[in-house]
């Protein structure tokens, strides 16, 4: 069945259609890569204040049933901090899935973008009390700034939203508990860049796990990184990844800037 997608590009700023392509080609790349769950989780980007309007609280998110291959830019819907429409679209919006993301964005002003998701390897590594184990250099990177969450059920309730917030704190990696992963982002390539490690942390994690007797990270390199992250977080990697990222999704998954 053919998606009938009206274009969104003549209606929206400039500033708001490249968000648009940015956040569509992190849906594709999310699914070019395996970490989607089928039309479940999110990816939720914030329009600045230049272009939602002084004190307004505007964001990007996904039409509710599509899957993260067939997202475009078009397609997303722009709601308020209460995931109400903000324009017509044929397509539904899932208010409880937007309720972590409301959270993270109320708590973390400076966050262009949250980035959640529920692979195998992110929930298994959720699952065990160690959490993320000092054993990669991936891994390194995010205990720099690693945060947890204990599970509470699906998260749709409001009332969990404070226990969130103080969990998450000022880190840039959060661990739901026996739910998946999270990653906080100044943009939407730092985002996809930290979850992208996250990732590749939990799987390499699992991998190393069914072997023998595992080799942990001195301590002091950990705590290395750790103080450079609190430093400089996020630094330029998203931004130097993402051109090439662009070019994968351009060859692998077109159409997403449609």
């Amino acid at each position: 069945m053919h998606l009938s997608i009206p274009p969104m590009q003549d209606s929206v700023s400039p500033e708001e259609w490249q968000l648009r392509c940015d956040l569509a080609a992190c849906y594709r790349l999310v699914a070019l890569y395996g970490f989607s769950d089928m039309v479940f989780t999110h990816i939720s980007a914030k329009l600045p204040e230049s272009v939602a309007g002084p004190g307004e609280h505007h964001f990007l998110i996904n039409p509710y049933g599509l899957m993260f291959e067939e997202i475009t830019a078009s397609s997303l819907i722009k709601v308020d901090m209460q995931c109400n429409k903000l324009h017509d679209s044929p397509f539904p919006v899932n208010p409880a899935g937007f309720v972590i993301h409301s959270a993270v964005h109320e708590a973390r002003p400076e966050a262009s973008c949250v980035l959640h998701t529920h692979t195998r390897a992110g929930v298994a590594v959720s699952a065990q009390q160690c959490g993320v184990l000092p054993i990669s250099q991936q891994s390194t990177f995010v205990l720099g700034s690693l945060a947890y969450h204990d599970y509470e059920g699906v998260a749709f309730r409001d009332e969990e939203k404070p226990r969130l917030q103080a969990d998450l704190g000022q880190a840039n990696f959060l661990m739901l508990r026996n739910h998946g992963l999270l990653t906080v982002g100044k943009t939407i390539a730092d985002a996809f860049l930290s979850m992208y490690t996250f990732e590749n942390t939990c799987r390499i994690q699992i991998d190393a796990q069914a072997g023998g007797a595992l080799t942990e990270v001195n301590p002091q390199i950990v705590s290395g990184v750790a103080q450079a992250m609190r430093v400089q977080t996020g630094g330029l990697g998203g931004a130097f990844a993402w051109p090439a990222l662009l070019r994968k999704v351009q060859r692998e998954a077109p159409g997403y800037d449609t």
